[in-house]
Protein backbone atom coordinates (compact mmCIF):
# COMPACT_ATOMS: atom_id res chain seq x y z
CA UNK A 1 0.00 0.00 0.00
CA UNK A 2 1.40 3.48 -0.79
CA UNK A 3 1.61 6.07 1.62
CA UNK A 4 0.62 9.73 0.84
CA UNK A 5 3.21 12.10 1.94
CA UNK A 6 2.92 15.50 2.53
CA UNK A 7 5.53 17.84 1.52
CA UNK A 8 6.54 21.33 2.88
CA UNK A 9 7.52 23.57 0.08
CA UNK A 10 11.42 24.29 1.26
CA UNK A 11 11.96 20.25 1.22
CA UNK A 12 10.57 19.05 -1.85
CA UNK A 13 13.25 17.75 -4.15
CA UNK A 14 11.10 18.02 -7.12
CA UNK A 15 10.36 15.37 -10.00
CA UNK A 16 12.54 16.65 -12.59
CA UNK A 17 15.65 14.85 -14.33
CA UNK A 18 19.18 16.43 -11.80
CA UNK A 19 17.00 16.95 -9.28
CA UNK A 20 18.10 15.50 -5.54
CA UNK A 21 17.79 15.83 -2.49
CA UNK A 22 17.66 18.87 -0.77
CA UNK A 23 20.92 19.96 1.39
CA UNK A 24 20.78 21.70 4.56
CA UNK A 25 22.92 24.18 3.14
CA UNK A 26 20.03 24.94 0.37
CA UNK A 27 17.30 24.60 3.05
CA UNK A 28 19.16 26.75 4.95
CA UNK A 29 19.50 29.50 2.31
CA UNK A 30 15.71 28.79 1.17
CA UNK A 31 15.20 29.79 4.56
CA UNK A 32 16.90 33.15 5.02
CA UNK A 33 19.59 31.51 7.80
CA UNK A 34 23.43 31.92 7.77
CA UNK A 35 23.88 28.92 10.62
CA UNK A 36 28.22 30.24 9.46
CA UNK A 37 27.69 33.09 11.40
CA UNK A 38 28.00 34.15 15.00
CA UNK A 39 27.41 37.51 16.34
CA UNK A 40 27.99 38.49 19.88
CA UNK A 41 25.13 40.47 22.02
CA UNK A 42 24.47 41.50 25.35
CA UNK A 43 21.00 42.31 26.81
CA UNK A 44 21.52 44.80 29.51
CA UNK A 45 19.70 44.15 33.22
CA UNK A 46 19.89 47.49 33.86
CA UNK A 47 16.62 48.44 35.70
CA UNK A 48 16.67 51.85 34.58
CA UNK A 49 17.52 51.02 31.07
CA UNK A 50 14.13 52.46 29.53
CA UNK A 51 14.75 55.89 31.49
CA UNK A 52 18.67 55.90 30.50
CA UNK A 53 17.53 55.47 26.49
CA UNK A 54 15.54 58.19 26.48
CA UNK A 55 18.03 60.16 28.42
CA UNK A 56 20.56 59.78 25.94
CA UNK A 57 18.62 59.66 22.89
CA UNK A 58 16.51 62.80 23.91
CA UNK A 59 20.19 64.57 23.60
CA UNK A 60 21.39 63.14 20.32
CA UNK A 61 18.13 64.49 18.56
CA UNK A 62 16.81 67.16 20.48
CA UNK A 63 20.42 68.68 22.69
CA UNK A 64 19.53 71.53 24.99
CA UNK A 65 19.98 74.90 24.15
CA UNK A 66 23.61 76.57 25.13
CA UNK A 67 25.52 73.60 25.55
CA UNK A 68 27.51 70.82 23.58
CA UNK A 69 27.08 67.10 24.00
CA UNK A 70 29.98 64.80 24.20
CA UNK A 71 30.14 61.04 23.97
CA UNK A 72 32.73 60.22 26.39
CA UNK A 73 34.83 57.06 26.92
CA UNK A 74 38.26 55.34 27.59
CA UNK A 75 39.80 53.07 25.26
CA UNK A 76 42.01 50.84 27.47
CA UNK A 77 45.46 48.88 26.26
CA UNK A 78 46.12 50.06 23.39
CA UNK A 79 49.48 48.02 22.95
CA UNK A 80 52.42 49.46 20.88
CA UNK A 81 53.35 46.69 19.05
CA UNK A 82 56.50 46.51 16.37
CA UNK A 83 56.22 43.77 14.11
CA UNK A 84 59.01 41.29 14.07
CA UNK A 85 60.17 41.90 10.55
CA UNK A 86 59.81 44.70 8.39
CA UNK A 87 56.40 45.63 6.59
CA UNK A 88 56.43 45.29 2.91
CA UNK A 89 54.60 48.24 1.26
CA UNK A 90 51.53 47.71 -0.85
CA UNK A 91 52.40 47.63 -4.61
CA UNK A 92 49.95 47.07 -7.69
CA UNK A 93 48.11 43.79 -7.21
CA UNK A 94 50.20 42.94 -3.83
CA UNK A 95 48.10 44.13 -0.38
CA UNK A 96 50.35 46.27 2.43
CA UNK A 97 52.04 42.87 3.81
CA UNK A 98 53.18 42.45 7.63
CA UNK A 99 54.14 39.83 10.17
CA UNK A 100 51.61 38.13 12.20
CA UNK A 101 53.74 38.23 15.48
CA UNK A 102 55.00 41.12 16.45
CA UNK A 103 56.89 42.45 19.69
CA UNK A 104 55.16 44.40 22.40
CA UNK A 105 56.28 47.55 23.64
CA UNK A 106 53.72 48.59 26.53
CA UNK A 107 50.18 49.97 26.52
CA UNK A 108 48.23 53.37 26.60
CA UNK A 109 44.51 54.55 27.47
CA UNK A 110 42.56 57.10 24.74
CA UNK A 111 40.55 59.51 27.59
CA UNK A 112 38.22 61.04 24.24
CA UNK A 113 35.04 63.00 23.79
CA UNK A 114 33.09 63.10 20.96
CA UNK A 115 30.95 66.33 20.11
CA UNK A 116 27.68 65.04 18.85
CA UNK A 117 26.87 67.90 16.70
CA UNK A 118 29.98 68.53 14.92
CA UNK A 119 31.93 64.90 15.00
CA UNK A 120 35.04 66.89 16.60
CA UNK A 121 37.02 64.61 18.93
CA UNK A 122 39.26 66.14 21.94
CA UNK A 123 41.43 63.29 23.33
CA UNK A 124 44.54 62.81 25.81
CA UNK A 125 46.85 59.38 25.84
CA UNK A 126 47.39 58.78 29.75
CA UNK A 127 49.71 55.78 30.86
CA UNK A 128 46.75 54.60 33.13
CA UNK A 129 43.41 54.43 33.70
CA UNK A 130 42.27 55.57 36.77
CA UNK A 131 39.79 58.37 38.47
CA UNK A 132 43.12 60.61 38.46
CA UNK A 133 43.57 60.80 34.98
CA UNK A 134 39.59 61.08 34.51
CA UNK A 135 39.99 63.93 36.27
CA UNK A 136 42.72 65.45 33.93
CA UNK A 137 40.58 64.86 31.20
CA UNK A 138 37.44 66.22 32.41
CA UNK A 139 39.63 69.64 33.18
CA UNK A 140 41.51 69.50 29.60
CA UNK A 141 37.67 69.63 28.32
CA UNK A 142 36.87 72.35 31.36
CA UNK A 143 39.35 74.30 29.12
CA UNK A 144 38.16 73.84 25.77
CA UNK A 145 34.65 74.62 25.76
CA UNK A 146 33.74 77.93 26.04
CA UNK A 147 32.81 79.40 29.18
CA UNK A 148 28.87 80.46 29.19
CA UNK A 149 28.38 76.70 27.44
CA UNK A 150 27.08 74.03 29.85
CA UNK A 151 28.67 70.63 29.16
CA UNK A 152 26.24 67.32 28.87
CA UNK A 153 28.47 63.46 28.97
CA UNK A 154 27.07 61.18 27.99
CA UNK A 155 29.51 57.79 29.12
CA UNK A 156 29.01 54.47 31.13
CA UNK A 157 28.88 53.80 34.75
CA UNK A 158 32.19 52.68 34.90
CA UNK A 159 33.43 53.08 38.82
CA UNK A 160 36.35 55.41 37.70
CA UNK A 161 33.53 58.10 36.36
CA UNK A 162 31.94 58.15 40.33
CA UNK A 163 34.43 58.14 42.83
CA UNK A 164 34.09 60.82 45.65
CA UNK A 165 37.08 63.04 44.22
CA UNK A 166 35.03 63.27 40.63
CA UNK A 167 31.93 63.95 42.48
CA UNK A 168 33.97 66.97 44.52
CA UNK A 169 35.06 68.39 40.82
CA UNK A 170 31.78 67.84 39.49
CA UNK A 171 30.32 69.78 41.95
CA UNK A 172 32.27 72.82 42.01
CA UNK A 173 32.16 72.90 37.71
CA UNK A 174 27.93 73.09 37.84
CA UNK A 175 27.71 73.52 34.08
CA UNK A 176 28.90 69.40 33.71
CA UNK A 177 25.85 67.06 33.52
CA UNK A 178 26.79 63.51 33.31
CA UNK A 179 24.29 61.17 31.68
CA UNK A 180 25.00 57.48 32.10
CA UNK A 181 24.52 54.59 29.40
CA UNK A 182 22.47 51.93 30.67
CA UNK A 183 25.14 48.89 31.92
CA UNK A 184 26.11 46.61 28.69
CA UNK A 185 24.74 49.31 26.23
CA UNK A 186 28.13 50.93 24.64
CA UNK A 187 25.80 50.93 21.36
CA UNK A 188 24.68 54.10 22.54
CA UNK A 189 27.54 55.69 23.31
CA UNK A 190 28.78 57.14 19.62
CA UNK A 191 32.22 57.71 21.03
CA UNK A 192 32.31 53.68 20.43
CA UNK A 193 31.97 53.86 16.68
CA UNK A 194 34.92 56.81 16.49
CA UNK A 195 37.06 54.32 18.34
CA UNK A 196 36.38 51.61 16.05
CA UNK A 197 37.40 53.83 13.18
CA UNK A 198 40.73 54.62 15.33
CA UNK A 199 41.19 51.12 15.55
CA UNK A 200 40.94 49.98 11.68
CA UNK A 201 42.31 52.54 10.24
CA UNK A 202 45.55 53.90 12.67
CA UNK A 203 46.11 51.25 15.20
CA UNK A 204 46.12 48.21 13.33
CA UNK A 205 48.05 49.49 10.54
CA UNK A 206 50.70 50.96 12.96
CA UNK A 207 53.87 49.86 13.62
CA UNK A 208 54.96 51.61 17.12
CA UNK A 209 58.77 50.58 18.81
CA UNK A 210 57.70 52.91 21.68
CA UNK A 211 54.61 54.05 23.66
CA UNK A 212 55.29 57.31 23.07
CA UNK A 213 55.13 57.01 19.30
CA UNK A 214 51.89 55.13 19.69
CA UNK A 215 50.37 58.08 21.78
CA UNK A 216 52.11 60.26 18.78
CA UNK A 217 50.12 58.59 16.53
CA UNK A 218 46.93 58.67 18.00
CA UNK A 219 47.68 62.22 18.32
CA UNK A 220 47.83 62.92 14.67
CA UNK A 221 44.80 61.16 13.82
CA UNK A 222 42.80 62.95 15.73
CA UNK A 223 44.38 66.20 14.40
CA UNK A 224 43.56 65.10 11.29
CA UNK A 225 39.96 64.30 12.07
CA UNK A 226 39.03 67.47 13.22
CA UNK A 227 40.34 69.18 10.06
CA UNK A 228 37.62 67.44 8.48
CA UNK A 229 35.44 66.09 11.39
CA UNK A 230 32.23 63.97 10.19
CA UNK A 231 29.82 63.57 13.08
CA UNK A 232 27.39 60.41 13.30
CA UNK A 233 23.83 61.12 13.18
CA UNK A 234 21.43 59.30 15.49
CA UNK A 235 18.22 58.81 13.82
CA UNK A 236 16.10 55.95 15.33
CA UNK A 237 14.25 57.38 18.48
CA UNK A 238 14.07 55.85 21.83
CA UNK A 239 10.42 54.47 21.36
CA UNK A 240 11.68 53.04 18.20
CA UNK A 241 14.45 51.39 19.78
CA UNK A 242 12.47 49.73 22.98
CA UNK A 243 9.32 48.63 20.22
CA UNK A 244 12.57 47.00 18.09
CA UNK A 245 13.98 45.51 21.30
CA UNK A 246 10.83 43.98 22.76
CA UNK A 247 10.03 42.74 19.50
CA UNK A 248 13.12 40.70 19.42
CA UNK A 249 12.61 39.79 23.74
CA UNK A 250 9.33 38.02 22.27
CA UNK A 251 11.48 35.75 20.06
CA UNK A 252 14.03 35.11 22.88
CA UNK A 253 12.30 31.62 25.08
CA UNK A 254 12.87 32.46 28.42
CA UNK A 255 13.78 36.31 27.67
CA UNK A 256 11.79 37.10 31.22
CA UNK A 257 10.11 39.75 29.02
Amino acid sequence: MALAVERHPLVDAGDGPGDGPVTVDRLAHLAGLQPHRTETSLLSTDPYFVDKVHDVVGLYLDPPERALVFCVDEKSQIQALDRSQPVLPMMPGVPRRITHDSVRAGTTTLFAALEVATGKVVGSPHRRHRAEEFKKFLIKLDREVPAGLDVHLVLDDYATHKTPAIKTWLLAHPRFHLHFTPTGSSWLNLVERWFAELTNKRIRRGVHQTVHALEQDIRDWIAAWNSDPKPYVWTKTADEILERLAAYLNRIPDSGD
